[in-house]
């Protein structure tokens, strides 16, 4: 089973920039995308059907033009789940899973922290949703949970991280609610099977950051514990450029 996240910054915007020929060629079962930023009757659904994605579920935001996530999908799962009841994360469109025979995959869009009232909100957010995810391993323990976290783990996710550790997506609290978010058992399986440095997902469009690689880790599949055998791989598919995000990819056996 191959699945890819992509923060797509817009699926509109990523479709006109050819990601649907790059759908085609990578062939993933399942792909989870976040910030589609578009209602379902804004799509011509006929080009994902086409790319061989006949089942595709959307979760949008109720604000127009605004975050939303997405899982399309080969083969018709057992059950969808369209946010998770907590109503001020289902208004923003910011999760919706996918259950399969033995794995459960979820598409999450964590919210960034650009100001005080967001930051807030995202420590909100943080909280709650880890609670939410302690209960639904219970029903749901072979769990992936792939997304934009907008969050950097460590000094090696980030380019800068003495001078970024003030700035959100690197502050202390958000990084020790990540690491205790996969204490609690959940595998980053990217790490898993790669340790070198300068592997980001994520690159601002100011200051030529992409190609002088100033970027920032902040999209993750996080992979339950009990499904740790079954990890084939899991890499960053930075050749990507439909975003200011790169798509990730893990593989289960």
């Amino acid at each position: 089973m191959k699945i890819v996240s992509y923060n797509v910054n817009g699926i509109r915007a990523a479709i006109n920039k050819g990601f649907i020929d790059w759908l085609k060629i990578v062939n993933p079962d399942v792909v989870c995308l976040q910030e589609i930023k578009a209602m379902e009757e804004q799509l011509d659904l006929s080009l994902f059907e086409e790319a061989g994605y006949s089942y595709n579920y959307w979760y949008s935001a109720q604000k127009k033009g605004y975050s939303g996530v997405a899982i399309l999908s080969k083969t018709k799962p057992n059950h969808v789940e369209f946010g998770t009841g907590i109503d001020y994360m289902d208004f923003e469109g910011r999760n919706i899973r996918a259950d399969y025979d033995g794995v459960s995959v979820m598409s999450m869009y964590l919210p960034s922290g650009t100001n005080i009232d967001r930051l807030s909100f995202k420590l909100k957010y943080m909280a709650e949703f880890q609670e939410y995810v302690t209960d639904l391993k219970v029903e749901h323990p072979n769990l992936i949970i792939l997304g934009d976290y907008n969050i950097c783990h460590k000094a090696i996710d980030i380019h800068n991280p003495v001078g970024l550790k003030n700035t959100s997506g690197f502050l202390p609290v958000e990084r020790e609610w990540i690491g205790a978010f996969m204490d609690n058992g959940f595998i980053d399986s990217f790490r898993y099977f790669n340790e070198e440095p300068d592997k980001y997902t994520w690159w601002s469009y100011r200051a030529n950051a992409r190609n002088n690689n100033k970027g920032w880790r902040l999209d993750y599949a996080l992979v339950s514990t009990p499904l740790k055998d079954r990890l084939k791989r899991a890499v960053i598919l930075a050749e990507a450029k439909h975003s200011d995000h790169c798509p990730i990819l893990v593989e289960l056996s």
